[in-house]
């Protein structure tokens, strides 16, 4: 498969993906999220698994192979050279308990290929330091943008994990041309409720990249350019509440992302885009399962090549999948941050029961044909008499 169709396939991945957290996860707020940050995640746990569990990724993602996927993502993230008005950043960190070691081929992966920092933790008596190492991870490969991806409440999953795999992504560009801050004027947005809101708009009068198509309109925006070109793409319904139906559209037509790129500056009477800045988080793993990927969340999925086997058996699986994203726009351009971490656990197999009553027990004497309970007591100290 062609590298173009790769990403072409991807981007399908990306519309389906996007509607099923609007649907289920955006409750009626703004939203973003980075599908390059949440592939390259989704890419790492498929490299690690078993060949079955390697497949349903692999299809749920529609890619060939995990060689042929790690290419696609390079492709998007290649950070090229820096500079002051472009920079785009991608990093990968591990955290793996102190008590197993990571496959050597697996490792040589993540140091080679995604370039990943790999550290050695104590996830069973110090979970806090963990979520403290991995939020202040975030925040450096994010530039400060998001500061904590991992909250205190999940630390007894922290404590009962074995891996964690993170992925960071950061974007800021100024656009190609930018916006004069002195025409930027406050005016009605109209909301899906029929409601509005004054906030501000950046004006242009400047040529755009602008196409009209049935029932919606298609702005693109460049940033500045290198050997590479970002754009920002706006898809605007013309129906004041028509953002659910051509969201449907988006998701439902193959390629309609690549199929829907104005080529050509036309001339227009005014461009005027809301300034906005926020951020979104949300469990992606609950999406992901939604959209029918089950097996790396599950005893039927197995990372069996991740770390060498525990002695007594157990299997690994995907305890969940965070994402957090944040993005400004503005009139000088866009600054945007994603971070997804996987936590990995040891699922238990059946084994034959220990039975040790060395702590605090209760008890009852029970006749077993009436099922009357003769006596029934606690023991919390058999030395006392």
């Amino acid at each position: 498969m062609e590298l173009g169709k790769s990403i072409e396939n991807q981007n399908n991945v990306v519309a389906r993906l996007a509607k099923q957290v609007i649907d289920t996860k955006a409750n009626g707020s703004n939203l973003v999220f980075s599908p390059t940050s949440i592939n390259v995640l989704l890419s790492l746990i498929a490299a690690g698994s078993s060949p079955n569990t390697k497949e349903e990724i692999l299809s749920f993602l529609m890619s060939p192979s995990t060689d042929h996927l790690n290419a696609v993502l390079a492709k998007i993230a290649d950070s090229g050279p820096e500079r002051s008005d472009l920079c785009l950043s991608a990093a990968n960190g591990v955290w793996i308990d102190k008590s197993v070691s990571l496959k050597s081929s697996f490792k040589e992966l993540l140091e080679n290929s995604y370039k990943a920092t790999c550290s050695q933790v104590d996830f069973a008596t110090k979970p806090g330091d963990v979520i403290d190492e991995v939020n202040k991870w975030a925040e450096v490969n994010t530039n400060g943008l998001i500061k904590k991806i991992l909250s205190r409440d999940s630390i007894e999953t922290i404590r009962s994990s074995t891996l964690i795999l993170a992925n960071a992504v950061y974007f800021k560009a100024a656009w190609s041309r930018k916006f004069d801050a002195n025409l930027t004027k406050d005016n009605d947005f109209h909301l899906l409720d029929g409601n509005t809101v004054k906030v501000p708009f950046m004006i242009s009068y400047e040529d755009q990249y602008l196409r009209g198509y049935d029932g919606f309109q298609v702005l693109r925006l460049p940033y500045v350019e290198d050997q590479r070109q970002f754009s920002m793409y706006i898809y605007l319904p013309n129906d004041k509440d028509g953002l659910p139906a051509l969201l449907e559209k988006i998701s439902s037509e193959p390629g309609f992302l690549d199929n829907h790129i104005p080529l050509d500056r036309i001339s227009v009477d005014a461009l005027r885009i809301p300034k906005f800045n926020f951020s979104f988080e949300f469990k992606a793993s609950d999406v992901l399962k939604d959209m029918g990927m089950t097996l790396p969340f599950t005893s039927g999925g197995n990372l069996t090549e991740m770390v060498d086997s525990p002695s007594n058996g157990d299997k690994l699986y995907v305890s969940s999948i965070l994402h957090k994203a944040c993005i400004e726009v503005d009139e000088e351009g866009t600054e945007a941050a994603a971070v997804s971490v996987g936590v990995i656990m040891l699922m238990c197999l059946r084994r034959n029961p220990d039975f040790v009553a060395d702590h605090p027990f209760l008890f009852t004497v029970r006749e077993d044909k009436s099922g009357v309970i003769l006596f029934m007591g606690q023991v919390l100290d058999p030395s006392k008499h």
